[in-house]
């Protein structure tokens, strides 16, 4: 990595932001104001005595440490084959990689910071707000099927990418979004997504993180869903040295569904954190959420969850789980599930599990001749099923099996 005579960390987001301020596209009030938040919130865990409930388990201390630049605007990545691709480098757009896809266009060219977001509570959303050079504009008019989109982000070694992307569906629409994250070296990618579903519209937004071991991947995603509409997501973290992803999903309207499942696949020193809010606004909304955690060597994994229910969200059914299976003795997981109920005609639950293989299944499965490892893999895969099995898109499925299949593969080597 080229050396780098700039501050760090928070120090250094905000010379930047200085530096690039009149050449930054969308409101320059907007972005002042949030690197205004950005100097007073600075990096959870990296100020002396500052502490952030949202950021309890998880610390950016050693981004703290850290000066990052720019990418170049050119140079070669690979990336996988797919007809409708979107693809960023370093949080640049690259058209070179991409193929034309209906209702794209760059934030560059149509900047778009949405309404959702919460830039003055959330440092790293005011960091994104701050210092957005790109993303992705998404719309599929309504009643329409858009198919698969497979939005590609690869990661530059010594740079911070803060791409902004907005998802709109209207009425009826559909769209399978695919998103992979990869790269090598040390770099920051820290995306904010804003993700509208119209009455009745159908989105299943698919992540799988395989980032860098020295990578920092910090994202956040905001979704409002109207009646009847379904936001259908799975999120696969693998890579990565710090990972969070931060959801929070609104159901607005009667009817609405929200699915917010996942698994974090862990080793090293790796850690992960999944943190989501389902605000329950609408009355008669579904939410369901199961995460998975695989936490091998040292690593350590948080789930952090909480249900808001309305005081008109009358007829809500919601449910949460979170489970660990621990493949070391010093593997990690901190949990904390949340409800928080202010309507009375209401279905919901929560729970979490922590446990290890268990040993009379894998010494059934070495007595019949399986080979230790194979039998461990043949446990870890059952155990992950359930998170797995609401994904039905078979692109998006063998993609992610393909990922976990390597994970294992680098546990076995």
């Amino acid at each position: 990595m080229n050396a780098i005579s700039v501050p760090e960390g928070a120090a250094g987001f905000l010379a930047r932001f200085a530096a690039m301020q009149g050449r930054l596209p969308g409101d320059s009030t907007l972005r002042a104001a949030a690197a205004e938040a950005f100097r007073a919130l600075g990096l959870p865990g990296a100020s002396r005595g500052r502490r952030v409930e949202a950021w309890k388990y998880t610390t950016l201390q050693p981004l703290g440490g850290m000066s990052f630049r720019s990418a170049e605007p050119a140079g070669k990545i690979a990336i996988p084959d797919s007809p409708a691709r979107i693809v960023f480098a370093g949080g640049r757009y690259r058209e070179d990689l991409s193929t034309a896809v209906p209702g794209f266009a760059c934030f560059a060219d149509q900047p778009d910071f949405g309404e959702l977001s919460w830039p003055d509570r959330d440092p790293m959303v005011a960091l994104n707000t701050m210092l957005a050079e790109d993303g992705a504009i998404l719309t599929v008019p309504a009643g329409i099927d858009a198919g698969i989109v497979h939005l590609i982000h690869a990661g530059i070694d010594g740079t911070s990418a803060h791409p902004r992307h907005m998802i709109r569906l209207g009425g009826g629409a559909r769209l399978t979004l695919i998103e992979t994250s990869a790269g090598s070296g040390r770099y920051l990618h820290n995306p904010v997504s804003e993700i509208h579903v119209a009455d009745g519209a159908v989105l299943t937004h698919v992540r799988i993180q395989t980032d860098g071991t020295e990578a920092f991947h910090l994202a956040t995603i905001y979704a409002a869903v109207a009646a009847g509409g379904t936001y259908d997501g799975f999120t696969l973290n693998i890579g990565g040295r710090t990972t969070r992803t931060e959801i929070h999903a609104t159901l607005n309207g009667p009817g609405a569904i929200a699915h917010l499942n996942g698994a974090q696949l862990l080793t090293g020193s790796q850690h992960a954190d999944f943190t989501s809010v389902v605000r329950h606004a609408g009355p008669k909304g579904t939410s369901r959420q199961t995460i998975k955690n695989v936490l091998a060597g040292h690593s350590r994994g948080v789930f952090q969850g909480r249900i808001e229910v309305a005081r008109g969200a009358q007829g809500t059914d919601g449910y949460q789980m979170n489970r660990a299976l621990l493949l070391s003795p010093d593997a990690e997981i901190d949990t904390k599930p949340e409800l928080e109920i202010f309507a009375d005609d209401v279905k919901c639950s929560h729970g979490a599990t922590v446990g290890e293989l268990d040993a009379e299944q894998l010494f059934y499965l070495r007595s019949r001749g399986i080979p230790d490892n194979e039998a461990r893999s043949i446990l870890v895969r059952a155990f992950l099923a359930e998170a797995l099995d609401p994904v039905t898109n078979d692109i998006a499925r063998g993609l992610l099996e393909d990922a976990v299949a390597l994970w294992w593969e680098g546990q076995a080597g």
